[in-house]
C-alpha cells in the first residue's frame, strides 16, 4: 500500500510539474445569469425557478463574443493557463451536449462557445482546462427540496425521488466524458462542488476518475470531489484517496502559509480569486482590486509555492468588462518585465521580509520590494551570500554595500538603487519593484 501511495503522489508531482511553473491563469464565469447580471449564483439567491430563470435562456444571444480577443487579453497579461465554465450550478452548457437541449447551440448564440474558446487559447500558446458544477439546478433528479442551495429548497413541490439520483449521475458522468473525448487534449478539469453528504462517493467519485484518468491521464484536477470536512483520504494526507485530486483550490483566500499535507510536505495549490467580488457578471459591482493588489497577491501566492487563477466575468453580449481588461493590462506591464520571478519561482530559502516578498529559483533569488525603506534596502541574514544584484525589470546594475550607517548590522547583507549608498532612493516601481539577486554557491 506504501509504495502505490508513494507512486500517486510521484504521478501527481509529474503531472503538476507545468502548473507549478505557470503560476498564472485566467478563470472565465460565463453563462445565462451574465443577463440579469446579479452573479453566478442569482438562482439559489432568489429562489428563482426553472420556468421564471427560462427567459435568460430565449434571450442569450452573445453577438460580441469573441475569444480570441478573451485569449489575447489573457496573454497579454501573462496568464498561462485558462479554465471557462463549460456547466456551471444552473445547468446551462455552453458546449454542445448530446445529453441535454439545455445548451448554448439551442440558443440565439447557436454556437458551440466552448469550442471556440478551445481554439482561441490553444491558438495563443494557452493551456486550456474547463469547469464543470457536479451539481445541477435544472437537472430534474438532482435534490431539490431540503438540499442546502438548490433554488426550490424550501418548496416542498420540488421533493425528488432518491432512487432517480443515479439518472443524475448517469448524465453527469456522461457530460464529462463528452468533455474529454470531443474536445481534444485538456490541461485541466476543474469540479465546483461538494457539501454535506453530496460529496465522494455520492458521486462515484472513484468510477468518475477512474474514467477520466483512462481518456487523459495527464489532465489536472481539483480536489473538490471530496467534502470539505473530510477527513479520511483527502489531498492533506499522507494517503490521499483516488480522487483526492492533483491541487488544492483555495477560494478567495490565500492560505497564510501556502498549503501542505499532514507531515508538513508541499501541496499543489491554487487561489482562485476574483477581480470584484462577484464570479459571474455584476453589473453593479464596482469594487474591482487595484494591479497593485493584483500584483502582490499574485506574488504572494508564488512566495508559498501556489498559483493564482483570476476571475473574469464577460457581460451577457460575450465582452469581458473594460475595468477588467485595463486591470490585466496593467498587471501584464509589470509581468513582461518582471516575470522571471514568478514563472518557475517558488518559496524562498530565506524568511519573509519586513518590506515585501522573497520567490526563488534555483540560486536567483526575487526580493519584491513593496515598502520603501529609509536608506539602502536591508537583506537580513544575507550578508556573504548575494554576489550581484540587478533591476530585474531593465536589467541595470545595483549596488551591494555596507554603508557606514550599517555598521552594526554585520549579518545583513545591503542594496542600493544608486550612490552613494547610504542615502535613500524612492522605489523604481511603486507597485513592487524586484531585485534580481545571484546567490552564491
Amino acid at each position: 500500500m506504501e509504495n502505490v501511495q508513494r507512486d500517486l503522489i510521484q504521478e501527481r508531482t509529474e503531472r503538476t510539474r507545468w502548473f507549478q511553473h505557470d503560476r498564472f491563469g485566467m478563470f472565465i464565469h460565463w453563462g445565462l445569469y451574465a443577463i440579469p447580471a446579479r452573479g453566478e449564483w442569482v438562482r439559489s439567491f432568489e429562489k428563482i425557478t426553472v420556468e421564471d430563470y427560462q427567459p435568460y435562456f430565449d434571450q442569450f444571444d452573445p453577438d460580441r463574443y469573441d475569444p480570441k480577443a478573451w485569449a489575447k487579453a489573457a496573454k497579454d497579461a501573462g496568464m498561462q493557463y485558462a479554465v471557462l465554465t463549460a456547466k456551471h450550478h444552473d445547468g446551462f452548457c455552453l458546449f454542445d451536449s448530446k445529453l441535454t437541449d439545455y445548451k448554448a447551440t439551442n440558443t440565439k448564440a447557436g454556437r458551440d462557445l466552448v469550442a471556440e474558446f478551445l481554439e482561441a487559447f490553444r491558438a495563443e500558446g494557452i493551456k486550456v482546462g474547463l469547469y464543470y458544477s457536479i451539481i445541477d439546478w435544472h437537472h430534474e433528479d438532482y435534490p431539490a427540496y431540503g438540499d442546502r442551495h438548490h433554488p426550490m429548497r424550501n418548496n416542498e413541490a420540488y421533493k425528488r425521488d432518491p432512487e432517480t439520483f443515479h439518472r443524475y449521475l448517469d448524465y453527469m458522468h456522461g457530460q464529462v466524458r463528452e468533455l474529454l473525448t470531443n474536445y481534444g487534449k485538456l490541461d485541466i478539469m476543474w469540479f465546483d462542488f461538494s457539501y454535506d453528504n453530496m460529496a465522494s462517493e455520492t458521486w462515484k467519485a472513484t468510477e468518475l476518475m477512474t474514467m477520466i484518468r483512462s481518456l487523459q491521464p495527464h489532465i489536472l484536477i481539483d480536489n473538490r470531489l471530496e467534502g470539505s470536512g473530510e477527513q479520511g483520504g483527502s489531498l492533506y494526507t499522507s494517503n490521499p484517496s483516488v480522487y483526492a485530486g492533483d491541487f488544492a483550490s483555495p477560494e478567495q483566500i490565500i492560505p497564510p502559509e501556502g498549503v501542505t499535507d499532514e507531515n508538513g510536505n508541499p501541496v499543489p495549490w491554487e487561489a482562485c480569486i476574483t477581480l470584484n467580488n462577484n464570479w459571474g457578471y455584476a453589473a453593479a459591482d464596482r469594487s474591482y482590486k487595484t494591479p497593485t493588489t493584483v500584483i502582490r497577491k499574485l506574488v504572494e501566492c508564488v512566495s508559498k509555492n501556489g498559483n493564482m487563477l483570476l476571475n473574469v466575468g464577460p457581460t451577457a453580449k460575450g465582452e469581458i468588462p473594460q475595468e477588467s481588461l485595463d486591470i490585466l493590462a496593467e498587471v501584464g506591464q509589470w509581468i513582461k518585465q518582471n516575470g522571471a520571478s514568478i514563472y518557475g519561482c517558488g518559496k524562498a530559502d530565506f524568511p519573509k521580509p519586513e518590506w515585501g516578498r522573497y520567490t526563488q529559483r534555483g540560486n536567483l533569488l526575487y526580493a519584491h520590494v513593496f515598502e520603501e525603506s529609509i536608506g539602502p534596502v536591508n537583506l537580513v541574514g544575507l550578508a556573504g551570500k548575494v554576489k550581484k544584484a540587478r533591476l530585474l525589470a531593465d536589467g541595470s546594475e545595483l549596488f551591494l554595500n555596507r554603508p557606514w550607517s550599517a555598521a552594526l548590522f554585520e549579518e545583513d547583507a545591503f542594496v542600493s538603487f544608486a550612490r552613494p549608498e547610504h542615502l535613500t532612493y524612492p522605489l523604481p516601481d511603486k507597485k513592487n519593484t524586484v531585485i534580481e539577486l545571484e546567490l552564491l554557491s
